[in-house]
């Protein structure tokens, strides 16, 4: 996957999203320099392995079905559509919401409405087009009020996300927003906590990162967004130049 570098492509998008210009001059030397991806992270390092429970994953087609047509909670008596995901079904960066909002809801697509567009541009930020990675979220139909997700319905769509991700395979993966990034990474800490650090989903790294939404709202945290974002960055080509060294 290419990541785009030219600094006047990023400069227009990190207008979009709201930060000063001036931040963008000093793009090579940040005020606040993420911290060192090599330092936290080893693909040598085993991690947890995906659990022995797992359906068997047979296709992509039939797993999207299955999705469209789930009962498995009661957030299916209340949804318009079920919201699979989208973009590349190959993609090496995979992010992981929280749960559909109303517009995703009525469209079936995530990350849709002002919340979707603030995403595309941290995307378009770093180089980044919505269809080059693989967008979903970890409860696939939309709790009603957009009330935080229940742990029944999470668990209850547990299996699909297990299994996308085995399909997909991703180099990477953002978890957008506290309750994805705690989730994922079966802890409480609070979102301060898991913000600037590399973690690990069955030995997939995972960067967590603001959710957009939040970001509406307060706008002075668009800064450290960016942050999160040009460390996710760093991770990735520290995974591609590992992967290099080892083909060369």
């Amino acid at each position: 996957m290419r990541l785009i570098l030219d600094n006047a492509r990023r400069l227009q998008y990190l207008e979009a999203m709201g930060i000063d210009v001036w931040i963008s001059k000093t793009l090579t030397q940040p005020a606040q320099s993420p911290p060192s991806a090599t330092e936290s992270y080893s693909l040598d390092t085993p991690g947890p392995s995906v659990e022995s429970d797992l359906p068997e994953v047979i296709n992509w087609k039939s797993l999207q079905n299955e999705v469209a047509v789930c009962t498995k909670c009661s957030l299916c008596e209340t949804r318009n559509r079920t919201v699979f995901g989208s973009g590349n079904k190959n993609a090496d960066w995979m992010l992981i919401g929280e749960a559909p909002g109303q517009n995703e809801d009525l469209q079936g697509k995530p990350f849709v409405g002002s919340a979707g567009l603030l995403l595309t541009e941290m995307l378009r930020a770093i180089g980044l087009a919505r269809e080059e990675i693989f967008i979903t979220n970890i409860v696939k139909c939309r709790p009603p009020g957009n009330r935080n997700p229940k742990p029944d319905e999470i668990e209850s769509c547990r299996d699909y996300l297990q299994r996308q991700r085995l399909l997909i395979k991703p180099k990477i993966i953002l978890a957008v927003g506290r309750i994805a990034a705690q989730t994922l990474l079966k802890t409480d800490e609070p979102l301060s906590k898991l913000r600037g650090k590399l973690h690990r989903l069955d030995n997939t790294p995972v960067v967590v990162v603001y959710h957009p939404a939040y970001l509406l709202r307060s706008l002075l945290d668009k800064r450290k967004a960016w942050v999160d974002l040009t460390f996710a960055v760093q991770t990735y080509k520290n995974i591609e130049g590992h992967y290099a060294g080892i083909i060369r």
